[in-house]
């Protein structure tokens, strides 16, 4: 086996992707393959894990194939996946049920539990996480209370990557730290389950995978696998890390005052962190950054373009039949016609809550809303209204992140808006910062690839890596006039979500809907 080439899996909410890369980060070949989430219920959302192993195995077959590369030079493969969610498996390692995504939000009740047993001060002083609903153990407890049958067969609550990586030879159920940290039972600085939690909410830790370092090797691909994935029998195995701290590592996100911005199926800003630390209003998430021993200050929204995809597919039908026939990228189509809208959508404010506000507001009963409408207003408005409102919302995470008092001079922002100029501008104006575009836009499988060769001991550590695979693409410098417009807009939204919250029309609306 030679070192020519390293792989990285991605196993997104959406799709499965693998990227093979040579060691001076090139994209060598690709795969993805897409899947969909399924919604039993208001506020649930749910996915089979064996059709996202299946999918990530066909895609790494995919880029296998496409590449002609020779499995045998590739040196390694490591995996990032989408985080938090929540999966139960037998003693023989079958799944019980579907997993709980991270963007499930059933789990209000339990929420309130929590709460009741220990305050969220306290809970956030042990994880670094807001108590939320988000969390692992809040599906831990539902599914201990309203799946008892199901509770008295579980043997392990484990996350996707390491369902994955079980799958494909590694020797037990490994969790990476960062992804540890997002069950809400793990002690963030010092990097290990925490017994209180463990007593205080009766859970054994031995139903909980082993944590590992990322870019820790863990087994090699198995006879089995190798036959299904398409690389050789006995490639090395390495823990990525969970899809937003992968793709802290495709991005490059290793010094004091860089901040990441990506705007996925959800949104995540993560600006890294050298020393242990707090956000003194408890808004932001800390976790562990892949490196060991240095931390990242994470805020997230549950829905970013998952919530413009849901415009494209409920609003947009005819451009995207018209796209569809005429062999036309729908997205190119949406953006020509928001550049003619004015910014500011004429008026038009959007709260973008389909999932829920997650950082910094943190309220599972938050709705999407749109304020403003007039007959002067358009379909194109709606449509810039729905872009601005999810860049606004990642401007509110970014604006509590200072409010904590960190530093941010250096935004590099990735995902696939990021192939959007007009999006791109947006954010440079919203933050009133100068932003960065990577020239590998799908940085978690880059981070995956950079951590399995940290695995194997091509590079020494993460940074090396990161020096030699990740680049810089195209820079976008702030418009004053645009700033001082989304300056006035942010005001509003500010406004807008202070006065639904203060007479509970949320929670009001949130229970409504509890009946269908």
């Amino acid at each position: 086996m030679s070192n020519k080439y390293l792989a990285g899996i991605d196993v997104g909410t959406t799709g499965a992707k693998t990227g093979i890369f040579d060691l001076k980060g090139n994209l060598m070949s690709s795969g993805y393959i897409e899947y969909s989430c399924s919604y039993p219920k208001p506020n649930w959302v749910e996915q089979d894990a064996s059709v996202l192993l299946e999918s990530a195995m066909d895609s790494a077959k995919e880029a296998i194939s496409k590449s002609k590369i020779n499995p045998e030079d590739i040196a390694s493969v490591a995996v990032s996946s989408q985080r938090t969610c929540s999966i139960f498996i037998d003693k023989q390692g079958y799944l019980l049920r579907p997993m709980i995504s991270w963007q499930d939000n059933r789990t209000t009740d339990e929420l309130e539990e929590i709460n009741l047993k220990i305050s969220p001060s306290e809970f956030y002083k042990i994880t670094g996480l807001p108590s939320n609903t988000t969390w692992v153990l809040s599906k831990i407890l539902w599914v201990r209370k309203k799946e008892p049958k199901i509770w008295e067969r579980v043997s392990k609550v484990i996350q996707l990557q390491d369902y994955i990586l079980k799958s494909l030879g590694a020797e037990d159920y490994f969790v990476d730290i960062s992804d540890a940290g997002l069950y809400g039972l793990w002690e963030t600085d010092n990097l290990q389950w925490s017994e209180k939690m463990l007593k205080l909410f009766e859970i054994d830790k031995a139903i909980l995978p082993i944590p590992k370092s990322s870019g820790s090797k863990v087994g090699v691909i198995s006879k089995l696998a190798s036959e299904k994935i398409g690389f050789k029998k006995g490639t090395p195995i390495c823990v990525g890390a969970g899809d937003q701290n992968s793709a802290v590592i495709g991005a490059g996100i290793v010094k004091d005052g860089f901040l990441s911005v990506s705007l996925g199926t959800g949104g995540i800003a993560i600006s890294y962190l050298d020393k242990k630390f707090r956000d003194p209003n408890e808004k932001g998430c800390i976790t562990n950054h892949a490196i060991k021993g240095k931390w990242q200050l994470e805020g997230y929204q549950a829905g970013a373009a998952s919530v413009f995809k849901w415009f494209k597919d409920e609003i947009a039908v005819l451009e995207k039949v018209f796209a569809e026939k005429t062999g036309n990228d729908i997205y190119v189509i949406l953006d020509k016609m928001i550049k003619k809208t004015p910014i500011g959508a004429k008026g038009l404010v959007f709260l973008p809550y389909l999932a829920s506000a997650t950082s910094p507001r943190w309220n599972s009963y938050a709705r999407g809303t749109l304020v403003g409408l007039t007959f002067a207003h358009n379909k194109w408005c709606i449509a810039r209204a729905f872009v601005e409102g999810i860049i606004l919302e990642m401007k509110d995470i970014i604006n509590s992140m200072l409010e904590s008092g960190i530093e941010i001079n250096n935004i590099h922002l990735m995902g696939g808006p990021t192939k959007s100029d007009l999006w791109n501008q947006i954010q440079a104006d919203m933050y009133n910062r100068e932003v960065k575009t990577l020239k590998i836009t799908d940085a978690a499988v880059l981070g995956a690839a950079i951590l399995a060769g940290v695995g194997v001991g091509i590079f020494n550590d993460i940074r090396e890596g990161i020096s030699k695979m990740v680049k810089i693409d195209r820079q976008y410098k702030p418009i004053k006039e645009n700033v001082q417009l989304y300056d006035e807009l942010y005001e509003i939204y500010c406004k807008v979500y202070e006065g639904l919250e203060s007479m509970e029309v949320f929670k009001i609306l949130s229970k409504f809907q509890k009946r269908y």
